[in-house]
């Protein structure tokens, strides 16, 4: 059979076919190219940190796999000595959930990966908490009333000091209260009780003559009973307080400034609650005697709290009336002095038993008081201040550690912005060595960009995590940070380790798991596109970061071992090769809440070797090591170390 001759015009119709597949296959690459580079990027971005040497190296990061119905707005954090996670939001940042009284709290246990929500009895959203010697987490204050920006405030309202000129008696006014100006007619209500002290007398010390009678005064805050700018004043009135006869009519009345449409900031409650790790619960204790919103509880050296700062019931700055809880009798105790910070500020137990402000605080409240770091001696009230702080219109949301060994007394601030919604932003890693005969801050090395918001947690290698931030206000711009670095104390120097893959900006924390890994949490975005014009998403995704040395040679075994150690005293703990142990380190379980942790500090142990073990030797220092629960960590000569073994101090 013969083969008939290709024609002509089918070799050319042939040929435009395989030219305009061409043409077709270069303008769809043309039009997926980026997805197509970007796909096969990411494929092997993905192959590049899952290679084993690049985890040995840099690390490696994981989603937590939280079921739906434990996702809440983490706002804080807390590590228990049952080795499970207490994850609060209160509201979490949202008027909706806080309208409809909607206050949760997630407890995690990193062994089991079991959720289990927690009954939340008040708002907790901005409060405080640390933890107390017997193993409890001390919860104070959070949120009475969300804040409302001028615009949104349709009934005029204010302070309203209310004075009581009996010296005999103390007087508590009933919420809906009716104050009339005498001069402006005008009428407000309160909107809770208040108690107004009786009235002091004055008398001369040197000849008991009387001199005066010193009103007693309550603060409350009141507002128009009608929504509308005509029942706004402008100026300073007396009030009158209706319903009132005789002898109270005379002795009480009211003052105010302005009371107006202005902006109201968040408001703050005076309750407190310990949650009890056993019982997984929170338990009601004695109220403060001051509200407060973003307020700081520091544990002291004797096992008591100190509480200071917040935005009070009338949303404005405590003012500086600090007091003290007391875990044996359940109570609190005004100070007696006044030292005045703006909310949220970081304070440090140093090992004198002082206190150590770094400057670093959350910002409301005055922008020139209370704002330089210093030494605080809570006997005398007397405050030194450090000098040599750069940066230091650039301080809110910074996070500030006790560089380990807690024994060097060695304290870090980090990053940081302006105040308020300011664009500032610090890249700079500030040192004091507080041993120093003149201590004072000196740079050390530099993040790559300004960085708000960063988290820090301390590692059992002696190393600082330091990951997350963003450099704009709230994320703003697309601006999250999606880096990580671990920072030497010894070299004083930042590496570059695995990226995150979440940004995290404001209400975002970082914690220590006992068995040496990272848990990263929250974020609160104003926007979730770089353009602006979307609004954020309260970030419920949770990351835990697993450091380099859980990728390299086989970590050391503790087990055995006593489960408390005076100060002072020693226990024995066995080791499966003793002889490659060199350092032990105490430290103390995280509580941290917009990524300020001044629970977490590393304490170095005199270490000996033993046949099949370690001796280890706690410091006799109170201050140092406050009493309540630890985990110890030893490491190896690589600096590889043992999963946390829980030790109490009593």
């Amino acid at each position: 059979m013969s083969t008939m001759p290709a024609r002509p015009d089918h070799r050319r119709n042939r040929a435009r076919r395989i030219a305009i597949g061409a043409a077709v296959v270069l303008v769809v690459a043309g039009f997926n190219g980026p997805a197509i580079w970007r796909f096969g990027s990411e494929k092997y971005h993905d192959y590049e940190i899952n290679k084993p040497e690049y985890k040995a190296e840099n690390g490696h990061w994981d989603y937590l796999d939280v079921p739906s119905e434990y996702r809440i707005n983490s706002i804080h954090a807390a590590l228990l000595h049952t080795g499970k996670v207490l994850l609060i939001a209160g509201s979490g940042n949202s008027q909706k959930n806080f309208d409809a009284k909607k206050f949760e709290s997630v407890l995690w246990d990193p062994k089991t990966g079991d959720f289990k929500k927690i009954p939340t009895p008040k708002d907790m959203f901005c409060a405080g908490h640390t933890q107390l010697p017997d193993g409890k987490l001390l919860v104070a204050g959070g949120t009475k009333r969300y804040e409302k920006l001028q615009g949104d405030v349709s009934k005029a309202g204010g302070l309203m000091v209310v004075h009581n000129e009996d010296p005999d008696t103390p007087k508590t006014l009933p919420a809906g209260t009716a104050f009339t100006g005498k001069e402006n007619g005008k009428t407000y209500v309160s909107k809770d009780p208040v108690l107004v002290e009786k009235a002091k007398k004055v008398f001369d010390p040197a000849t008991g003559r009387f001199l005066r009678t010193e009103a007693g005064l309550g603060r409350i805050y009141v507002e128009a009973e009608e929504s509308g700018k005509e029942h706004e004043t402008g100026t300073e009135d007396n009030y009158r307080v209706q319903g009132l006869k005789g002898s109270d009519a005379r002795n009480l009345y009211g003052i105010a400034q302005k009371l107006a449409l202005d902006k109201k900031d968040f408001q703050g409650i005076k309750e407190a609650y310990e949650f009890d790790p056993v019982a997984e619960k929170y338990i009601t204790v004695d109220p403060m005697n001051e509200a407060r919103w973003y307020p700081t509880l520091t544990t002291l050296k004797d096992g008591k709290v100190l509480s200071l700062s917040g935005l009070d019931e009338i949303g404005q700055i405590v003012p500086g009336k600090d007091e003290i809880y007391d875990p044996k009798t359940k109570t609190w105790k005004y100070t007696g002095i006044v030292r005045k910070f703006p909310t949220y500020p970081a304070i440090f137990l140093m090992d004198n038993g002082k206190l150590f402000y770094s400057g670093s605080n959350a910002g409301y409240g005055p922008a020139t008081v209370g704002r330089d770091p210093g030494v605080w001696d809570l006997q005398t009230n007397e405050f030194d201040t450090i000098p040599g702080l750069s940066d230091p219109d650039r301080l809110e949301t910074s996070a500030t550690v006790m560089l380990p060994p807690a024994q060097d007394q060695r304290f870090m601030v980090i990053g940081g912005g302006g105040v308020g919604e300011s664009e500032k932003a610090s890249e700079k890693s500030r040192l004091v060595d507080l041993k120093a005969p003149k201590p004072r801050f000196k740079d050390s090395a530099s993040l790559e960009k300004g960085t708000r918001y960063p988290s820090a947690s301390l590692l059992p290698d002696d190393s600082v995590l330091v990951t997350g931030g963003s450099s704009d206000y709230r994320g703003r711009g697309g601006s999250n940070v999606l880096q990580a670095r671990t920072y030497d104390p010894r070299t004083g120097t930042y590496k570059r380790v695995a990226d995150p893959q979440v940004g995290r900006n404001y209400h975002s924390g970082s914690l220590l798991l006992p068995d040496g890994r990272v848990m990263i949490f929250g974020s609160d975005s104003l926007f979730a596109d770089a353009a602006n014009t979307k609004p954020g998403v309260f970030e419920q995704r949770i990351e835990i970061y697993t450091p380099p040395y859980l990728y390299r040679n086989a970590r050391p075994e503790v087990s055995g071992g006593p489960k408390s150690i005076e100060r002072g005293d020693s226990g024995v703990f066995k080791v499966k090769d003793p002889a490659s142990i060199r350092t032990a380190r105490l430290m103390r379980p995280s509580a941290v809440t917009h990524v300020t942790d001044t629970d977490q500090r590393s304490v170095a142990l005199d270490v000996t070797k033993t046949a099949g073990g370690v001796r280890v030797t706690v410091p006799k220092n109170r201050a140092l090591v406050p009493s309540g629960w630890y985990l110890l960590f030893v490491t190896d000569g690589k600096g590889t170390p043992s999963e946390g073994v829980w030790v109490e101090v009593p």
